[in-house]
């Protein structure tokens, strides 16, 4: 009785803080989660208490517990009651909608909705527990599995090559990729901006070197790209659409031809092997809500407008050019991913060369939460 009144205490104690160490801006936005040290000391106090226990408890009262019963209790998957969902601007859709919450409310699940300003930001939460899933572009997963992330991909997202952009002041004398030499361009590390300025240089025929790289976050980077502190800014929608709009930047290539994959969904391997339902029914709707949003592109940039506070012009822009659509994770996707991370290995721009099957599942457990396509 005393082992279950501790359990449930220390359960309540850390959904109580387990987000006591979230970093905010002044908008109150979600930079990003370290939560290394409430789960230290989450630890450190159970402990504590645990011997304490221990000591205040007579043998009789301990060894009367049943432990077959113990055993099952502890081990058995645990269905979770709240899904914790990290997002970016680019998919705003699925929380406005609220038909995670619709589908998922009668099962006694409830949504929280996290957001983060680029996918390495999104990725760190989740490595350190404070969201179950998230989505993000191709490269965020291979910075974190590099950092030895525990990660999982639930499935691929369609590629939208018009959608990223390395964008130029309407006046810069930079015309081509070749003058992007010894230029500073800003963009987000480890994010799909990243990688879509590795391939244009390289198909450029300059090298990673040959560039002045400004790792700054979105927003960050549009004040510097404002500013002139740099010479180009590599971005995706819809804050390329808006900067379009705002800045009048130029456009000096975009990632048609050159992009070949989309972003992902993933999830916390604990979460997938504690919840698979729960993953299911989440593809499930956002499967539905992009097959919706093929059709129905008018709405969804009405719809995003207000929210992203946006004009409508220039979220008609954004909403057009983007692929909508989810794909199974197969082989294809996998060897397109692992040839990501052998680049960012090549640059030396991650310490260690990535297996990204060691974060994908057998094709069993795929098919048991995995949408028909």
């Amino acid at each position: 009785m005393v082992r279950l009144i501790f359990r449930r205490l220390v359960a309540k104690w850390l959904s109580l803080t387990k987000f006591s160490n979230l970093r905010f801006n002044k908008q109150q936005k979600l930079l990003f989660a370290n939560s290394r040290l409430t789960v230290t000391g989450a630890f450190l106090t159970g402990l504590c208490l645990s011997l304490l226990f221990a000591a205040c408890s007579s043998p009789s009262s301990v060894n009367s517990s049943n432990p077959s019963a113990t055993s099952v209790i502890n081990s058995a998957p645990t269905k979770a009651s709240v899904l914790r969902f990290g997002y970016q601007k680019s998919n705003i859709l699925l929380k406005t909608k609220g038909v995670l919450e619709k589908r998922l409310s009668p099962e006694g699940v409830s949504v929280e909705w996290i957001e983060f300003p680029a996918g390495p930001q999104l990725l760190e939460a989740m490595n350190v527990g404070s969201i179950d899933v998230g989505h993000v572009g191709e490269s965020p997963p291979i910075f974190a599995q590099a950092a030895g992330a525990s990660l999982t991909y639930i499935a691929g997202i369609t590629a939208s090559p018009a959608g990223s952009a390395i964008l130029v002041p309407q006046n810069s004398s930079i015309q081509n990729l070749t003058n992007l030499k010894d230029k500073k361009i800003a963009f987000q590390k480890g994010s799909s901006a990243h990688l879509l300025l590795v391939q244009a240089l390289e198909k450029a025929g300059l090298k990673y070197t040959d560039i002045e790289p400004k790792y700054l976050p979105p927003a960050d980077a549009r004040a510097a790209f404002v500013k002139g502190s740099v010479d180009a800014w590599v971005i995706w929608d819809p804050f390329y659409a808006a900067a379009q709009e705002a800045t009048k930047a130029r456009v000096l290539i975009d990632g048609t031809g050159i992009n070949k994959q989309g972003g992902y969904y993933l999830a916390s391997r604990k979460f997938v092997t504690e919840n698979p339902q729960i993953v299911k029914v989440t593809l499930e709707e956002i499967q539905k809500l992009e097959e919706w949003s093929k059709q129905h592109r008018e709405e969804v940039a009405q719809t995003l407008a207000p929210v992203l506070g946006i004009d409508i012009e220039t979220m008609r822009k954004a909403t057009n050019r983007r692929t909508f659509g989810i794909v199974p994770i197969d082989d294809n996707l996998i060897n397109l991913q692992q040839q990501v991370a052998d680049t960012y290995y090549e640059l030396k721009l991650i310490p260690k060369q990535v297996n990204v099957k060691s974060a994908v599942l057998t094709k069993e457990e795929y098919a048991a939460f995995s949408p028909k396509i």
